[in-house]
């Protein structure tokens, strides 16, 4: 008998392509590959957020099952869902792996519906120590040095530039230290109710609007001045 998947993503008829299964780890993993909670009363599962196109949905939702079957989970992923590694428009092969993570990272932020999920994502780009503006500012950093071991002006003029690069990324970094916190410290809006919409409309709306009367301005009635009376005629 076969052993059944611990995770099971596939496509509905509707379009959405969800996730089901597995334990606390595979559902942060699932998150980490984009995927949004949704819940009834009697359960959970994971979905891609929507309008995001079948290819794009695809990609992500076979990064998801590679991710999960990296670290042991057996996954059913949907036969029509495969792909293979991610790729866009100007790079169609594939080839800019670390770009095309940082476009999935921005992916996910996209579809976070809870400010403590966004600022978990951006701690990613963020955090002092490993995070993406500092591990790019390192990049630079070494680019500078690679540059001025040319030692030529034209080597020279480009460490310069990949210096100032260096500079500018981690005075970005400290000038966002916590820009995380203050992001999960926000609080969305919360909607009102029809009721409310429907009290705040007749408590805006003006009377003559809402009957249909004409307004008369004072200016308009002081501009008409009284008929003059008839003087009476006698044959």
């Amino acid at each position: 008998m076969p052993t059944p998947p611990d995770v099971v993503i596939t496509r509905h008829p509707t379009g959405n392509v969800t996730a089901e299964g597995g334990d606390e780890l595979a559902t942060t993993l699932l998150k980490r590959a984009g995927y949004v909670i949704e819940t009834t009363p009697r359960s959970f599962w994971y979905r891609l957020p929507w309008d995001m196109g079948e290819a794009r949905e695809n990609q992500m939702a076979s990064h998801a099952a590679r991710m999960l079957s990296a670290v042991g989970y057996r996954v059913d992923l949907g036969p029509d869902l495969h792909v293979g590694p991610l790729t866009t428009p100007s790079d169609p092969q594939g080839k800019h792996v670390l770009g095309h993570q940082v476009l999935r990272l921005t992916d996910e932020l996209n579809g976070a519906e809870a400010y403590e999920t966004a600022a978990d994502l951006a701690e990613h780009v963020l955090d002092p120590h490993d995070g993406v503006l500092v591990r790019l500012s390192e990049f630079f950093e070494a680019a500078a040095e690679q540059a001025k071991a040319s030692e030529t002006d034209a080597g020279w003029d480009l460490s310069y530039d990949f210096a100032e690069a260096a500079a500018t990324l981690t005075a970005l970094g400290e000038e966002l230290h916590d820009a995380t916190d203050q992001l999960r410290s926000l609080n969305r809006p919360a909607k009102p109710s029809w009721q409310a919409r429907v009290a705040n409309y007749y408590a805006t709306t003006p009377a003559t609007q809402r009957t249909g009367t004409p307004a008369v301005t004072p200016e308009g009635s002081a501009a008409a001045p009284p008929p003059a009376s008839r003087p009476n005629r006698t044959r």
